[in-house]
């Protein structure tokens, strides 16, 4: 089986930052606010390059969107960077009246997603925000995996005409994909080949499923890993081909079962071709204070998770 290694550990939200700035020095459309977190979102180096196409709004996020949309009219492309939370359940109604009703060109760039924010506790980990954004008609929905894909997925968003939601995180997780990779909207990757079970995971659950997937071929057990990136528009056709190879699957999400990944992998399923499916991600509920990786542990958020969670739907075949 083709395995996968690291030898570096880096925050998606430095994937952001960097690519923020690579897209200051090749497009001058792009413009950057942030609600008084620009440490948080690595947009230091965008700042120190561009300060006449940075906007620090403060802590006036609603406010924020409304002056994104605005700023589209002219032919820029603004990113706006704060916490997931705050990117999404707090401005809800600025987002669906100002930005995804008139299909304005905003990139709404989202960090410190999910239970790994850590200690902040359930009030800053949102959990439902993949489940907002892509009920949006015209929100693209993207979640990457590591620092060299959040980068590639920056630079490929200012390209996308439409407004775009992109989900980052704070703690340090593996690099393993490549640094000169081109990232295409709504093309999952198959990671691994497999015959008894397909694995699509998202964000930092994709490198669990990697674990997962050697820890099962160990067991005699073949997983088919894939890494949906691009959560809306989904690759219907990449998981209707690995089921139909495998006959089920196993989708992982740092987001509730409720509204996220899984639930659009069941429809997919239940539409095309109906097949065995087992749920990793959080069940109706919030998070709590605690390091990121207690957290993942506690929720079932980690490779052993999808070992199990791989077992038992291979029963239901």
């Amino acid at each position: 089986m083709k395995t996968y290694t690291y030898t570096e550990k880096k925050d998606t939200r430095s994937g952001f930052g960097a690519g923020l700035a690579e897209l200051g020095r090749t497009n001058p459309n792009v413009v950057a606010l942030c609600a008084d977190l620009i440490g948080s979102l690595k947009m230091d180096e965008f700042i120190k390059e561009n300060p006449e196409r940075f906007f620090q709004i403060g802590i006036a996020e609603a406010n924020m969107m409304g002056i994104a949309a605005g700023l589209t009219i002219g032919g820029k492309i603004p990113f706006t960077g704060t916490f997931a939370n705050f990117s999404t359940g707090r401005v809800y109604d600025q987002i669906r009246q100002s930005i995804a009703y008139s299909d304005k060109n905003v990139k709404i760039c989202a960090s410190h997603a999910g239970l790994t924010l850590g200690e902040d506790g359930a009030t800053h980990q949102i959990l439902e925000d993949i489940g907002l954004m892509k009920m949006l008609p015209g929100m693209t929905v993207i979640n990457p995996c590591d620092y060299n894909q959040t980068k590639a997925a920056t630079i490929a968003i200012a390209e996308h005409k439409g407004p775009v939601y992109l989900r980052f995180g704070r703690p340090s997780v593996p690099i393993f994909t490549p640094a000169d990779q081109k990232f295409e909207i709504g093309k999952a990757l198959q990671l691994t080949e497999g015959a008894d079970v397909t694995i699509v995971a998202t964000g930092h659950l994709v490198w669990e499923a990697l674990e997962a997937s050697k820890a099962l071929y160990e067991k005699g057990i073949t997983a088919e890993v894939i890494d949906i990136h691009t959560i809306k528009p989904l690759d219907a056709k990449a998981i209707i081909d690995s089921v139909s190879k495998t006959g089920c699957i196993v989708t992982a999400e740092e987001h509730n079962i409720m509204g996220g990944l899984g639930e659009s992998v069941a429809r997919v399923l239940a539409t095309n071709k109906p097949t065995p499916q087992e749920f990793i991600g959080t069940n109706d509920t919030f998070g709590e204070s605690g390091t990121p990786a207690q957290l993942m542990d506690k929720y079932g958020l980690n490779a052993e998770a999808i070992v199990k969670a791989c077992e038992t739907v291979i029963k239901r075949k």
